[in-house]
């Protein structure tokens, strides 16, 4: 929900960013977060995550001497790692705690979901992102196993700043009522908001008789002037068309639901939303 002050401004409503940070690599991700937070007056935790191979199929003594080892090695580097993370945010004006986590990566998406219950916005930079292991194990955990938003930086964008232009993908599912719905706080400070359908079809059971009309009234309510877009796809996949309508509206940002298939589709990561998180050049902000 999003409250408005006696002037009637709106009242930032992100308190606490979880930042999912890749023990190898996570200098610009933690400089990302520490923008973001500094900008919004946001908590930052910064979660440091190490996932481990399971123990091999051998003799236990294969087990408990070289896998052990390997273990400890990557618990104390990981230790490490976590120290030089709080030194930075020691010098940084974000208020902020650091969490470390070793997992194995079969259960990485639950340790993440469970972290990501009480943070507001989990955030990816471009490092988590181009790491395929690690941005599946976040991607499956924060966004299906809790109902936290997630806003994936696939560059080295200052995204503390407010978009000024951003596509909010709306097809009238529950995942994109729900993006739209906990986006709005980027969605009121942005200057043009482009609610873009693709072949949208209309009827009462799913757009409307004005496709567009009906969520675009529902923003008007929160303040926010859209531009309703429908755009034919032409042939082109969903995900190509969106991506070449962020570029045509100069668009900062992109907001959708993600995923909207069985939930074994979900696991295999298929689909607009992978290819949206593949692809796509500016931040994305998805709910599910």
């Amino acid at each position: 929900m999003i409250f408005s002050n006696k002037k009637g401004d709106p009242i930032m409503t992100i308190k606490t960013v979880l930042s999912v940070l890749g023990v190898n690599h996570f200098d610009a991700d933690l400089k990302g977060a520490i923008d973001f937070c500094e900008t919004r007056g946001a908590h930052l935790t910064a979660m440091v995550i190490s996932m481990g191979a399971a123990p091999p199929i051998g003799s236990a003594e294969v087990v408990s001497t070289v896998w052990i080892e390997e273990r400890q090695r990557e618990v104390d580097s990981l230790a490490d790692k976590a120290s030089e993370i709080k030194a930075i945010l020691a010098r940084s004006e974000a208020s902020s705690e650091v969490q470390e986590i070793y997992t194995e990566f079969a259960w990485a998406d639950e340790d993440i979901a469970e972290r990501a219950l009480y943070a507001d916005l989990v955030l990816i930079g471009p490092q988590a992102a181009g790491d395929r292991e690690l941005r599946r194990r976040v991607i499956d955990g924060a966004l299906f196993r809790s109902p936290t938003p997630m806003l994936i930086n696939p560059k080295k964008t200052n995204i503390g700043l407010a978009p000024k232009s951003i596509l909010l993908a709306w097809d009238s599912s529950d995942e994109a009522s729900r993006a739209a719905r906990q986006s709005i706080e980027f969605l009121q400070a942005a200057e043009s908001v482009h609610v873009t359908l693709v072949d949208p079809r209309a009827s009462s059971s799913a757009n409307g008789e004005e496709p567009g009309a009906d969520v675009a009234t529902f923003l008007a309510r929160h303040g926010i002037e859209v531009d309703v877009d429908c755009v034919a796809s032409g042939g082109r996949r969903v995900d190509e068309v969106l991506r070449q309508h962020s570029v045509d509206v100069a668009a900062d940002m992109i907001v959708m639901g993600a995923y909207n298939h069985s939930r074994l589709q979900q696991r295999l990561f298929g689909g607009v939303t992978r290819s949206m998180v593949e692809e796509t050049k500016i931040p994305l902000f998805l709910a599910h």
